[in-house]
């Protein structure tokens, strides 16, 4: 599925090295990266992903003498919908060991209750990138604009003005971290900085239509769990909305939590609806709560129930049955004041 000849992809990978004249194990492994992209199985995911690419620089980056550890999480919000229902990145895996000694940088989470990883303060020290409202000030270092559209635009726009170079697998999934937050340049957060990055990104090498094109598909299973949410949500005479997906609803489509975040917008594609909120169960027996609203604020609500976020987009938790109708009622009292 990725080299049509592995062994010839390594010799044609090592000689590039040679004729390169590398003279460092790092130099050489990105020379056999390209290599290795040179033998991708045209048209396959890998050679769409530039696979061979990745594992040259990636190697590289691990034979650096300056390179240590690097232990990156990504909040779930933006990547978890990524990873686990359009595959534009995959996860590392990251032993308590990594930790040790580790730069931590954490992306694009408000809070600390809403980081994947408990460990995030296992390292050395740490970092937050993030653009929602700094509520809390977790980190040793804090990088944190809330005029940004994302996290990727707030990374692009650190690099780029650092004379950074940035490899066209980099401007890939910046570009797109950029795209998906911003609803495809349609939400309120899409200013003239934002699209002047996102052109800067453009102008690298990678496959722009097949990247928007893995955008905008998705599984079977979420199509089907998209006609549940149609189905069962429960919308009242002011637009304020809700559903519940159960474990037994997720497991009954074979869908993760983190796939669910993949039908976080599809409530307000209804005309009726204003503001809602997908209450999802946890394996401990918590829900996740994603709250999205098309125009009335509704991220203090998040803020009195361990979470944060946007003003239009926030995520909360909730510890009970209680918990959530009260989290509903407060929705409805909210969209009820704004509109009338």
């Amino acid at each position: 599925i990725c080299f049509e000849n592995a062994k010839w992809a390594y010799v044609a990978g090592a000689a590039i090295a040679i004729k390169k004249g590398a003279k460092t194990a790092a130099d050489a492994a990105e020379a056999i990266g390209i290599g290795l992209q040179a033998f991708c199985i045209p048209g396959s995911v890998a050679d769409d992903r530039k696979v061979g690419l990745g594992h040259g620089n990636l190697a590289a980056r691990l034979l650096r003498e300056e390179t240590q550890c690097f232990a990156f999480l990504a909040g779930h919000e933006s990547f978890a919908a990524a990873e686990g229902a359009i595959k534009i990145a995959e996860m590392d895996e990251v032993t308590d060991q990594d930790y040790e000694g580790a730069l931590v940088i954490v992306t694009d989470t408000a809070n600390t209750p809403r980081i994947d990883d408990d460990r995030y303060d296992k390292g050395d020290f740490l970092i937050k990138i993030d653009h929602h409202p700094n509520d809390d000030a977790y980190g040793d270092l804090l990088l944190v604009d809330t005029t940004a559209s994302s996290a990727s635009e707030i990374v692009t726009d650190w690099a780029l003005s650092l004379g950074l170079s940035l490899s066209d697998a980099a401007a890939r999934v910046l570009y797109n971290g950029i795209v998906g937050d911003t609803g495809r340049f349609l939400f309120p957060s899409t200013t003239p900085k934002t699209l002047q990055i996102a052109a800067k990104l453009r102008e690298y090498d990678f496959d722009f239509a097949a990247m928007a094109r893995r955008m905008d598909s998705f599984p079977f299973k979420i199509a089907k769990l998209q006609g549940y949410v149609f189905d069962n949500l429960e919308v009242d005479e002011n637009g304020a909305a809700r559903v519940v997906l159960t474990r037994k609803i997720l497991d009954e489509f074979n869908v993760t939590d983190a796939e669910s975040s993949a039908i976080v917008g599809t409530p307000g594609r209804i005309d009726c609806v204003e503001s809602w909120a997908i209450f999802v169960e946890q394996p401990e027996g918590h829900y996740r709560v994603r709250l999205r609203s098309k125009s009335i604020v509704i991220n203090e609500i998040a803020k009195r129930h361990d979470g944060g976020g946007h003003p239009l987009a926030s995520g909360a938790n909730s510890y009970s049955l209680e918990e959530n109708e009260q989290i509903y009622q407060e929705i409805k009292d909210t969209v009820a004041h704004a509109t009338h």
